[in-house]
């Protein structure tokens, strides 16, 4: 196999260029990544900095960290269980152990103290907020050379390794899916806009209401947290204005079925629902009454792209943000024949 010499001697740089490229660290000009990128690719020398550092015996711990969410059970949440389950089977296949870690309330993550103290060798971070102190977190961990991996997150600007779906599109195919039935009034429950998928989400549904030469009304956008305890709170609102809402678009399932709850507690038939799109297709969505139409989003092939990222450092730099399709799933809940 090539040495890193022998590939800094081709692309005409210095070797510790070579390790920033390959490893992703610091400001790399684009003729410069191009040219090491190119020599190693012809020479056969893609070493992963991962890979690296378990062959070193540093600690043999692939780190996943998860948030700090109040009251909810994070395993049980389709979000986490299928992409934490991508992540294990790939880790697996790779002879790599997980250490799954989770936010303290109230503060930011030390992520470079995690590997100061060799708890990890490398890093996944999921449910990152856009938020100050969680980019700065983000940034040194980044500026110190550590290989991680971001999830459902999108820092704009920056050149982190990503992996995301494509959330402006999933959720302009769920607006459009309802205009294209005659559906006028729609309301939006969208989570937190401190998350880059809620302000997506919410991009997505502007267009596909803009498609449909709509605009989008201030008063039927409403914010949950994602639970859905949230989408109970949220039928309170939309059970008062059943007369004018005929259709609601939930930016997950969970907050979706809370609504359908809500409606049902209120004393709202379900003959007398307005039409619901959901988000993620979870399992409870096809369990639902009715059952819930839902975006599809790739969650398992996410956390396997994550871990394939950090081993395969080199191919990952040349696209450090994998943007993954969604796909609408049509069942019951927005069926026009449903409700005829």
């Amino acid at each position: 196999m090539a040495s890193r010499r022998e590939v800094a001697e081709l692309a005409g740089v210095s070797e510790a260029t070579v390790s920033r490229v390959l490893n992703g660290v610091g400001p790399i000009r684009e003729e410069t990544r191009r040219r090491v990128l190119e020599a190693s690719e012809r020479l056969g020398y893609v070493p992963s900095a991962l890979a690296r550092s378990f062959a070193r015996s540093k600690s043999g711990n692939l780190g996943v960290v998860l948030p700090y969410v109040p009251k909810a059970h994070l395993f049980s949440a389709y979000f986490f269980s299928e992409m934490l389950s991508g992540i294990g089977s790939k880790a697996r296949d790779n002879g790599l152990d997980l250490l799954v870690m989770f936010q303290t309330p109230g503060e930011v993550m030390n992520y470079t103290d995690l590997f100061r103290r060799q708890k990890i060798d490398a890093c996944i971070i999921l449910g990152a907020r856009y938020d100050h102190d969680e980019l700065a977190a983000i940034q040194q961990l980044d500026r110190e050379g550590h290989p991680f991996c971001v999830m459902n997150q999108h820092f704009t600007g920056e050149s982190f390794f990503e992996v995301d779906a494509d959330h402006v599109e999933g959720s302009r195919l769920a607006i459009r899916h309802l205009t294209d039935q005659g559906y006028r009034n729609i309301t939006f429950l969208n989570g937190p806009y401190s998350y880059s998928n809620s302000q997506e989400r919410m991009e997505g549904v502007r267009l596909g209401l803009q498609q449909a030469g709509m605009e989008l009304d201030p008063s039927l956008l409403l914010e949950g947290n994602y639970s859905r305890r949230s989408g109970i709170e949220a039928a309170a609102i939309i059970a008062e204005r059943l007369h004018e809402i005929d259709a609601v678009f939930a930016a997950n399932d969970r907050m979706a079925i809370g609504v359908m709850h809500g409606l049902r507690e209120r004393g709202v038939r379900i003959e007398d629902f307005p039409a619901f799109v959901g988000y993620d297709d979870s399992d409870a969505a096809e369990m639902a009454v009715p059952a819930l139409s839902s975006v599809r989003v790739p969650f398992f092939e996410m956390g396997e792209i994550a871990v394939s990222k950090l081993m395969h450092p080199a191919e990952a730099l040349q696209s450090p943000r994998t943007l993954l399709p969604t796909e609408l799933i049509v069942r019951a809940s927005s069926s026009s024949r449903f409700r005829a």
